[in-house]
């Protein structure tokens, strides 16, 4: 495992920076407040973009959906082996897991065979390809009618005066997502394909 990835405290660290809100609640009740916004339920078809430790993967088979999970790092695939709360993303016949680039992985797809989207990609400045407009493109084009997408963004660039998250809205909007609204408890957007 390369130095420069930790598992703290339930969350993954890459380079000093946690990968989940572990500030007044844990990894677990962050991604379950997350796949809350989804509205999840028994029988529906969910995609989590960037598995990571696989919580919100978890978290939408808990609710009964059947999930496809996608990550590219082989590094954090092994460390979630190691962390007792990631073993249901590995002994659950309703979670799909796929290694890959997600950007490739989704263009797979077959249209509109989503209810759920949810979008945990790392920063900005790893992986741009994942908040690029033509990605969204391809998250909106595999979501079915009515679909929500939630988008996890965080707060990046804020205390320098960037604002990352209006420039996501922007190409949400563009990708053809409506009711896009900021929820700030979980520092990500949710949308819906109308």
């Amino acid at each position: 495992m390369p130095s420069h990835y930790k598992l703290v405290d339930g969350t993954l660290e890459i380079d000093g920076i946690r990968m989940h809100q572990t500030k007044n609640k844990s990894p677990l009740k962050d991604a379950e407040d997350k796949v809350k916004r989804l509205g999840v339920h028994p029988g529906m078809k969910a995609l989590d973009v960037c598995t990571g430790l696989g919580y919100c993967a978890i978290e939408m088979s808990k609710k009964g959906a059947l999930v496809t999970t996608i990550e590219i790092d082989a590094d954090v695939v092994d460390i979630s082996k190691k962390n007792p709360d990631s073993m249901r993303l590995f002994n659950n016949e309703n979670i799909q897991r796929f290694l890959g680039d997600a950007a490739e992985f989704v263009k797979t797809l077959p249209d509109a065979s989503f209810h759920a989207v949810s979008h945990d990609p790392p920063r900005l400045s790893l992986a741009g390809e994942l908040y690029a407009e033509a990605f969204y493109r391809e998250l909106f084009r595999v979501l079915k009618r009515r679909g929500k997408l939630f988008h996890y963004v965080g707060s990046p660039g804020k205390k320098g005066g960037k604002n990352v998250a209006r420039g996501v809205q922007e190409r949400l909007s563009h990708a053809g997502f409506q009711g896009i609204r900021w929820a700030d408890d979980v520092q990500g957007f949710v949308a819906v394909k109308p």
